[in-house]
């Protein structure tokens, strides 16, 4: 029984390596977005206000892109391999650290995200009604954070 519990940490693997390969995808999806949004800038003389809509929904992809590449090398780095030589900012040693990076990637894309709908044309009560809901989320991160940081 003690084997298969031991070998069991492998299967993790799997969502790891999936993880990784939509991470990258993901990332070659907002570095297709940005390109994409420089040609309508420049070549399509777009609008300058919906060139920065677009290139912060191509930036928002691109953080999620790092985002699900974390999860992916931080699954693998607790459950497979630790030996695995990642840059000193990427090592994860606990879930705590994998939860404290999602949450400051989690914060800045919600960021992004209401920085590319205030630019957006919205009305005035729209971009409150948003804005007070990305307050409540952010503030729930940080009372989150701050409280399972408590525990250590």
């Amino acid at each position: 029984m003690r084997t298969i519990l031991e070998k069991s940490r492998y299967l993790v693997s799997l969502p790891a390596i999936a993880s990784v390969i939509g991470g990258i995808a993901l990332l070659l999806i907002g570095v297709w977005e940005v390109g994409v949004s420089i040609i309508n800038l420049v070549v399509h003389a777009e609008d300058v206000k919906v060139s920065v809509v677009e290139m912060l929904t191509a930036v928002d992809t691109l953080l999620l892109g790092t985002v699900v590449l974390v999860v992916g090398y931080g699954l693998y780095e607790l459950f497979v391999d630790q030996s695995v030589k990642f840059p000193a900012w990427l090592e994860i040693s606990s879930l705590d650290d994998l939860k404290t990076k999602l949450i400051g990637v989690v914060v800045t894309i919600i960021g992004i995200s209401f920085l590319g709908f205030l630019v957006d044309k919205n009305s005035p009560t729209d971009v409150m009604s948003v804005g007070i809901g990305v307050g409540a989320v952010l503030l729930g991160l940080a009372v989150f954070s701050w409280a399972t940081s408590l525990r250590k």
